[in-house]
């Protein structure tokens, strides 16, 4: 091992499954050397033992168990073994398919580089060529048990003298789907039953969004009336083959932005890793006042091919949990899916040409008497590709992994109203609680091979327990009643000129697994009380405000409480300042926020972090203000004032330019915002995450009048 050296490295999720069926998931830091596949539980240093060891040579294979889906997230899925020890395998998962794939490639390198070796010192090796199992009798996937190509690779003829990796699919596509993008006479003969199919010639119908829209020739007079032909969208989006597939493969929020014609999706049932049942609903704007909206229930497959290209094929399918819906019309997709093949980079920039096709019935009244509607609702679909290429054009978050929300059981066909709505609402509230997955991926449990992800009604109940228990961890209680500001507390909406607790689940913080995936959760509850709001004005700046008497910060001292005093100031021909007072009754020693309070400026600087929102305003006030978190004390000057149970920060505002510019526009209008703030300090590193909030406070149509002239008393020297 002396002469070893590490080929990659990174964090991956580690990826099993347990003999009772439920699957696990950690983070864990994997490490490829020149003879060794490791993984430990933290960055190894010094000499750590590492939790498991896989030893590489010639007779290793990395085997592609294609998508997993847990709890909405997708993970793509490698096994390493060797062929002479099947059972002693590693299996390896990553968020989004590149990573995969450079591990894939990597750890391929490493065995050629065995197999030359062996080859160099005289020793025969036996090869084998990877087959695509279309033609296995088993109904086992590849994906969920030992290879089924295992046992055929030991009785290869010895002679055969290449090796050829192709990308394992599981079972090939499912006998009713067809494979469009293989037009040729190799797929007429094997599909004797859709020689209608095989051959197709298309012909130019318009162009439009920058599209080429084509519809096929063939005669096709078996087909239902209301059944259109086939027609293709074809597009070039500037973007890798593999961040297109991806989005294509989501069906949580996110499709929305470049899928006109989606409304939202789940999960019915992951049959392997390149097959899956899914739930989709269609939003149609075909006079939808008058015809009722359509769902469909599909099974969808999909494969990378050698060139790097990605298919992905659609076909309808009955499934006992997923029966018809009240309001919705079940349409029928006869033949569809998208095929993504790379073209040379323009400008260095990647390109894809993006195919998207689609056969389908969309049943109904509407289908049958007005001819338009199907060809209408079908160019909506179509169009998505012209979504996918604006949305590559216009957003540089390229890395956010895909999800697709669990279904929840939909087998009664005409379900109750009472019913539908819990399967709404719980369909709802399992896309939230993905952010929080976090919780079950620990990356210091002390279980690595025993510890299952529990089961989807059980991890509810679990994640429902440990946000509660997370949430009511301050159990000290603060008398809020002995504390005041000369700004007024109103908890209704509706109110005027006053202030709120805001709901810290609407603001997004660094989870547990930020510095693998920069994944965000909701905020939760507050580590501190916001007790008083204080709305100031004067003819200079207001600073150190936290020394007037009878203020919020010099009770909470005389009660032997710790307070946070944020005083952001606001410059002009009148200054004002608007003060905020977080209370707590201790601060937990060594925590980050005690850190901050002790630290040095340049530490503070470098985390006092506010997330600003404004949910009620004008369109341009929203857009300057934004809602992207803030550094403070890198964007604008601050102070900070340590006494003897508080810590005040003065924000002079006006100390940036582009800070004062926003804020000139927002003073203008400021009686018709609702502003919300969230305080907190930046965690950087897993012993710092997840991120907690200071506080967080919403200010409803604030009155510059309103303001008061505060009695300071003299600064005392320092």
């Amino acid at each position: 091992m002396s002469n070893s050296k590490v080929v990659y490295d990174g964090w991956m999720v580690r990826y099993g499954r347990r003999k009772i069926g439920r699957s696990f998931m950690h983070m864990r830091y994997f490490v490829l050397e020149s003879r060794l596949l490791a993984y430990y539980k933290r960055k190894p240093q010094d000499n750590v033992v590492p939790i498991k060891t896989l030893v590489i040579d010639g007779n290793c294979r990395v085997e592609d168990r294609g998508l997993k889906t847990q709890h909405g997230h997708m993970v793509y899925v490698l096994s390493v073994y060797n062929k002479k020890e099947k059972y002693n395998r590693i299996t390896m998962a990553a968020f989004n398919i590149q990573e995969a794939l450079i591990w894939k490639e990597k750890i391929e390198s490493v065995i050629d580089q065995h197999q030359e070796s062996l080859v160099a010192n005289g020793n025969k090796y036996h090869y084998f060529e990877y087959k695509s199992g279309m033609d296995s009798g088993r109904n086992a996937s590849s994906s969920d048990q030992e290879s089924q190509y295992s046992a055929a690779e030991d009785e290869e003829d010895s002679s055969r003298p290449s090796l050829m990796r192709r990308t394992t699919i599981g079972n090939g596509p499912p006998e009713s789907i067809l494979d469009w993008t293989q037009e040729s006479s190799t797929l007429a003969s094997q599909n004797t039953n859709n020689q209608a199919f095989s051959r197709k010639h298309w012909r130019l119908l318009q162009c439009q969004n920058g599209l080429r829209i084509f519809e096929e020739l063939l005669e096709v007079d078996f087909l239902p009336k209301s059944c259109s032909r086939a027609m293709k969208a074809v597009g070039v989006v500037e973007a890798s083959c593999e961040e297109i597939f991806e989005l294509v493969m989501s069906m949580d929020g996110t499709r929305s932005e470049w899928d006109c014609s989606f409304q939202d999706g789940s999960l019915v049932e992951e049959v392997d890793g390149h097959t899956a049942i899914l739930y989709h609903r269609l939003q149609l704007d075909w006079f939808p006042t008058f015809v009722w909206p359509r769902d469909l229930c599909y099974v969808r497959y999909w494969r990378r091919n050698d060139d790097g290209s990605y298919v992905v094929l659609f076909c309808s399918r009955e499934h006992e949990n997923c029966g018809p819906q009240p309001g919705y019309v079940r349409a029928h997709i006869e033949s569809g899916g998208f095929n993504i093949s790379p073209l040379k980079p323009r400008s260095g920039r990647p390109r894809s040409q993006v195919q998207h096709l689609m056969q389908i019935d969309l049943k109904g009244w509407g289908v049958g008497y007005v001819s338009s509607f199907q060809q209408h609702c079908l160019l909506q679909m179509l169009n998505s590709v012209a979504g996918l290429r604006e949305y590559f054009a216009q957003t540089d978050e390229r890395t956010a992994p895909p999800r697709i929300p669990v279904m929840v059981n939909m087998a009664s066909s005409v379900p109750t109203k009472k019913s539908q709505k819990i399967n709404l609402t719980s369909v709802h509230n399992r896309t939230q609680s993905l952010d929080n997955v976090a919780k079950l991926m620990d990356e210091y449990s002390d279980e690595d091979e025993e510890f299952p992800i529990p089961d989807e009604e059980a991890y509810i109940i679990e994640h429902e327990t440990r946000r509660v228990a997370f949430e009511e961890e301050p159990v000290v209680e603060i008398d809020l009643s002995c504390f005041s500001g000369n700004l007024r507390r109103d908890d209704n909406e509706n109110s005027r000129d006053c202030w709120k607790i805001s709901d810290g689940n609407n603001f997004k913080l660094r989870s547990k697994r930020f510095c693998y995936d920069k994944s965000k959760m909701p905020g939760g509850k507050p580590l501190m009380d916001l007790v008083a709001v204080d709305w100031f004005k004067d003819t200079k700046r207001m600073d150190h405000v936290a020394r007037r008497p009878g203020c919020a910060a010099q009770v909470a001292s005389q009660k032997g409480h710790f307070c946070l005093v944020f005083n952001l100031q606001v410059p002009g021909s009148t200054n004002y300042s608007m003060v905020f007072y977080f209370v707590s009754k201790e601060l937990a020693s060594g925590s980050l926020l005690q850190r901050f309070v002790d630290g040095d400026d340049e530490f503070r600087n470098s985390r006092m972090k506010l997330i600003p929102s404004v949910p009620k305003g004008s369109w341009i006030v929203r857009q300057s203000v934004g809602s992207t978190p803030c550094l403070l004390g890198k964007a604008v000057d601050c102070n900070y004032i340590r006494g003897a149970n508080y810590l005040e920060v003065d924000v002079d505002i006006g100390s940036s330019t582009v800070a004062n510019g926003v804020l000139g526009l927002v003073v203008g209008v400021i009686t018709s915002l609702v502003v919300d703030m969230a305080f907190l300090v930046q965690a950087n590193t897993t012993d710092e995450l997840p991120e907690r909030l200071i506080g967080a406070v919403r200010i409803s149509h604030l009155e510059l009048k309103s303001a008061i002239v505060p009695k300071l008393e003299p600064d005392p020297e320092p």
